[in-house]
């Protein structure tokens, strides 16, 4: 369902089922090479139908940058209230955490909110951080290090939403604590999330799991946190085209695709499509995929939640749920998650 407040005048045109994508001869005659994951996973993403691509792949070094700045919109006001809750809260969830504890960050990024965490817990021993986008972490990394001398900081470049082996603690450290602000949680389907938590349940055995979430709250204002003026989310949702574009030689028309986000009230999530804007075709890899007008490639969900809704959720998985941290309207929250 669309949002009815939506400024788009684009229809969504769910793909036929069953419909294979369309191989030319100009096509065929490519030779296919092999792929990256990026790659294998954007051309089945073609494939399939309705078509999609995992939202972890924004993040390259561009859409990363992207993303920090859609942060700072007036209109995203996840971020600014996260931020919040953790200056204000610090003193008590360092409580929760303890001293000399080994910090695991999930999807690290900027390496910006645990500035916060670091600042408050006592005598940090090491922090974690691991994001997909591996030089852009390793940029944030050193600029921490800089900052925070005395704390062994080592990046890892991975995807988080699979099994790692982690290092081994270090000598004295106390809890091995994750943390996974900015309500990525979100990002998931349902049995992804649970599967996520059963995951970091195992990974921080006797520590826990800081998590922020976004609530459910007024579409309105859902709309146009995904939505800005400036038009910033779309650059962001359109640079997915534009690196499989340079990565893939992929032949996407960028004019050629709108941005379009909406909130699916019945499964209390944003969702985000880019939009074919006439019927048209994209060659990847030796094959071509042709798109009708309005059809659609999905590239993101973020389910929005109760407070009780993600408490029940951790359980499930296998935390003790604890301490929860709100703002004042209740538009975000913070979790203590013991392991």
């Amino acid at each position: 369902m669309r949002n009815p407040s939506s400024s788009s005048s684009l229809s969504f045109v769910p793909a036929k089922d069953g419909r294979k994508p369309h191989v030319s001869s100009q096509a065929a005659a490519a030779v296919a090479t092999p792929l990256s994951e990026f790659g294998r996973e954007m051309q089945a993403g073609l494939a399939r139908s309705p078509r999609s691509i995992s939202p972890k792949f924004f993040y390259d070094a561009a859409g990363s940058q992207l993303f920090d700045r859609i942060c700072e919109l007036p209109e995203y006001y996840p971020t600014r209230t996260e931020l919040r809750i953790l200056g204000e809260c610090a003193a008590e969830i360092a409580g929760q955490i303890g001293p000399n504890a080994e910090i695991v960050e999930f999807g690290a990024g900027s390496l910006t909110k645990v500035r916060l965490l670091l600042d408050a817990l006592e005598t940090p021993k090491r922090y974690l951080p691991i994001d997909i986008s591996g030089e852009h972490l390793e940029a944030a990394a050193e600029r921490l290090k800089a900052d925070y001398p005395d704390l062994a900081i080592q990046p890892i470049a991975a995807d988080y939403t699979m099994p790692l082996v982690l290092p081994a603690p270090m000598a004295g450290s106390g809890r091995r604590v994750g943390f996974f602000p900015g309500s990525t949680i979100g990002n998931f389907e349902p049995d992804e999330a649970l599967a996520f938590l059963q995951l970091a349940a195992r990974m921080l055995r006797g520590g826990g799991l800081l998590i922020g979430v976004d609530l459910v709250k007024d579409p309105a204002r859902l709309h146009a946190a995904y939505n800005d003026a400036q038009g910033v989310t779309a650059e962001f949702n359109l640079n997915l085209l534009r690196r499989a574009n340079a990565e893939l030689d992929a032949g996407f028309d960028l004019d050629g695709f709108s941005h379009a986000a909406f909130y699916n009230a019945p499964h209390r999530r944003i969702e985000m499509h880019l939009v074919s804007r006439r019927a048209q075709s994209v060659c990847l890899n030796g094959q071509e995929f042709a798109f009708e007008e309005g059809e659609t490639i999905h590239t993101e969900y973020s389910h929005k939640f109760t407070v009780e809704g993600l408490r029940a959720l951790a359980v499930r998985a296998g935390f003790r749920a604890g301490a929860v941290w709100t703002d004042p309207e209740r538009l975000f929250s913070v979790h203590w998650l013991a392991a």
